[in-house]
């Protein structure tokens, strides 16, 4: 037995008529969702287990706005299962087993299947995460979890391991133009109102909202209820009426989560592949957001070492420079300091060659036998070299060249090999001509017998 999405009791309540827009447009069926079509499209794998109503505990991820709430309402409603809801802000573990055992009791003496539905999950500790584990083994409740953070790093992992994830993207911009379009002429949306809205004006809503459904909607409602009608009657919505509905555009950044990371990452690699033009856009959303400007330095002289390297060395002196100009200097002027930062290590050549070396050195040193070091190369003092059999060192300097052949490892494990990159071409070279004076020595063509302590 199953009851009425709507019976008494229900924590969902139909929007009234003083709702906001974004509100009283809720899809009641999923026919009625706008995106997401790559899990709620014909034949898709959460389609088929809501339709079928055979749906376990999921978590929903993905940016605000982007319909977690609204996707939970539409499956309790097409499920026909009682809809309960709270959030990681509010809930405590008192109210939580609250919620969960009413809802085992309900499911054991009427048969009633619940939907407990949590927004922003990732706030709950482990504590709190973990007292929803036995019920939703039990199946006692269905549970639908909502977070704009990664579920892997917020989320334990038996909760995780136990649900199905599925990751929501933003809308696209044809999306919100359907979406602001549907409003206009839905009976709770707009249609008693004679409005007309202008293909430019909505393009700029889906732009600007970044996916944001409700962005996009609270930004139609304002201007609606702020352009005078015309003569006639009519409020036309242009593009200079919707730029001023939504104001200045809001960055979607989070400082210490996903966002933070997202953005970095993106600027990094951009930088790595040598793109100044999108290093410089991810590093402005940064500045623009707010980010810590030392960080962004900092992370630039990773990058110097890690990606550029011996390819252009004077990579890693403009990065460090850069971190003392920020702290020297300060916002906002420390930006043209990091755009020059930036913009010279994307166009710089790279190499990673110098990573990549002692990446394998570590490795040798870790998984082989730890070598030791040639007697000619310790360090015993004047005296104690001789006594401990510490001689034969040749002094580079006292040779043609400055260069000797001699031993400083016991193996010939290759681990640092300059790419043909920028100085690294150079350095490639010197190296070679290194090698081939080794093996004229090795061959009795040179190498001289001079020794120096």
């Amino acid at each position: 037995m199953t009851t009425d999405w709507f019976e008494q009791g229900n924590k969902h309540k139909s929007p009234g008529r003083g709702a906001p827009l974004a509100a009283r447009l809720r899809p009641q069926s999923l026919d009625d969702v706008v995106g997401q079509e790559h899990v709620l499209g014909p034949g898709k794998l959460l389609r088929r287990a809501i339709e079928a109503d055979r749906l376990g505990s999921l978590i929903l991820y993905g940016p605000p706005g982007c319909g977690k709430t609204t996707l939970a309402e539409v499956i309790a409603r097409t499920t026909h299962r009682r809809f309960e809801r709270t959030s990681g802000v509010l809930a405590n573990v008192q109210v939580l087993r609250e919620l969960l055992q009413t809802a085992e009791h309900r499911h054991t003496h009427a048969g009633t299947e619940t939907i407990l539905f949590i927004d922003e999950i990732h706030r709950f500790n482990k504590a709190q995460q973990d007292v929803l584990l036995p019920y939703v083994e039990q199946g006692a409740i269905t549970l639908i979890g909502a977070t704009t953070h990664n579920p892997f790093f917020f989320i334990n992992s038996p909760l995780t391991s136990r649900s199905q994830i599925f990751q929501l993207e933003p809308l696209s911009v044809d999306a919100v133009r359907r979406l602001l379009q549907r409003a206009l002429t839905h009976p709770d949306g707009l249609a008693k109102q004679c409005v007309q809205l202008e293909d430019e004006a909505a393009t700029h809503w889906g732009e600007v909202c970044e996916g944001d459904a409700r962005r996009a909607l609270n930004a139609l409602e304002i201007a609606v209820l702020t352009t005078p009608p015309a003569g006639d009657g009519t409020i036309c919505i242009t593009r200079a009426v919707a730029e001023e509905s939504i104001q200045k555009k809001a960055v979607v950044y989070d400082h210490d989560e996903d966002e933070h990371y997202d953005t970095i990452s993106a600027f990094i690699k951009s930088v790595r592949g040598s793109d100044p033009h999108a290093a410089t856009y991810w590093l402005a959303k940064m500045l623009y957001a707010g980010e810590d400007p030392r960080f962004i330095a900092r992370r630039l002289i990773i990058l110097a070492s890690e990606d550029i390297g011996n390819a252009d060395p004077r990579g890693l002196t403009i990065a460090v420079a850069a971190l003392s100009a920020v702290d020297f200097v300060g916002m906002p002027e420390a930006r043209i300091t990091l755009a020059q930062a930036t913009t010279y290590l994307a166009t710089a050549p790279k190499s990673n060659a110098a990573y990549r070396a002692v990446e394998q050195a570590l490795k040798d040193v870790k998984e082989g036998r730890t070598l030791p070091v040639p007697k000619p190369l310790r360090d015993g003092g004047p005296v104690g070299r001789k006594k401990l059999g510490y001689t034969g060192y040749r002094y580079a300097h006292a040779y043609e060249g400055h260069f000797v052949d001699q031993a400083y490892m016991p193996t010939s494990a290759i681990y640092y090999e300059p790419s043909n990159q920028g100085y690294e071409l150079t350095i490639g070279k010197r190296m070679a001509h290194w090698d081939a004076l080794r093996q004229q020595a090795r061959q009795g063509k040179g190498g001289g017998d001079a020794t120096t302590d």
